[in-house]
């Protein structure tokens, strides 16, 4: 049996709204089966829902795995390659905060999705 609960986060880099993050992310960690260590899975940006989530992960002794883009090898391929990796390394659950319409979150989240991943997506749009 697998002794990892994996949440796979993903979201714009824009997003801010932290206490919809936190409530997931709390959810999440309320909901890891018995005998399962949650581990936060993230693409690791600087700022945005990564962030958010390292952050919460830091706050509660939460492990993390974080998979930054290599942009310096694949340009502008290098988020959708990222995104690709995460889905396929598996998670249990993947919560998906999408600012805007965020492609990479959005592209993120049907991956998962089409993988079987249960999914979470949480949106807001704001008006120009």
């Amino acid at each position: 049996m697998n002794d990892t609960y994996r949440v796979l986060v993903t979201g714009s880099r824009s997003w801010t709204a932290e206490l919809v993050t936190w409530h997931a992310l709390n959810q999440a960690r309320d909901t890891t089966p018995a005998g399962r260590t949650l581990v936060i899975v993230h693409g690791g940006c600087p700022k945005g829902a990564d962030q958010v989530a390292h952050n919460w992960a830091q706050g509660h002794a939460v492990a993390t795995e974080v998979h930054p883009a290599d942009w310096a090898t694949h340009g502008r391929a290098a988020g959708p390659i990222r995104n690709q990796l995460m889905v396929r390394r598996g998670a249990d659950l993947c919560l998906a905060f999408i600012h805007n319409g965020s492609r990479g979150a959005s592209h993120t989240a049907g991956l998962a999705e089409a993988a079987g991943i249960p999914t979470r997506r949480f949106t807001i749009r704001e008006q120009p």
